[in-house]
């Protein structure tokens, strides 16, 4: 196993997940995410969490998979126009 950093966010504090809010996000109140990394029971996992409900629920990516979606953000695979 290599001892490469998770595609998510910084590793996750003593208290548990660090989450880190959309460099994209203002301060305004707008439409935001934040993302984290959980290492748990051996397996680590890319949470997502609506930064305006951060009591509401949370999807869970395996790395990996977070990696092809970023990937395809930043190739335009999403892109409305």
């Amino acid at each position: 196993m290599t001892n490469q950093r998770s595609p998510c966010v910084p590793d996750a504090g003593p208290t548990g997940p660090v989450w880190r809010k959309s460099s994209y996000s203002g301060n305004n109140g707008g439409q935001c995410v934040e993302v984290a990394l959980h290492d748990g029971n051996g397996a680590s996992l890319c949470l997502l969490r609506d930064s305006k409900d951060r009591e509401g629920p949370v999807l869970a990516f395996a790395p990996a998979v977070w990696r092809a979606f970023t990937a395809g953000i930043k190739a335009g695979e999403f892109d409305l126009s």
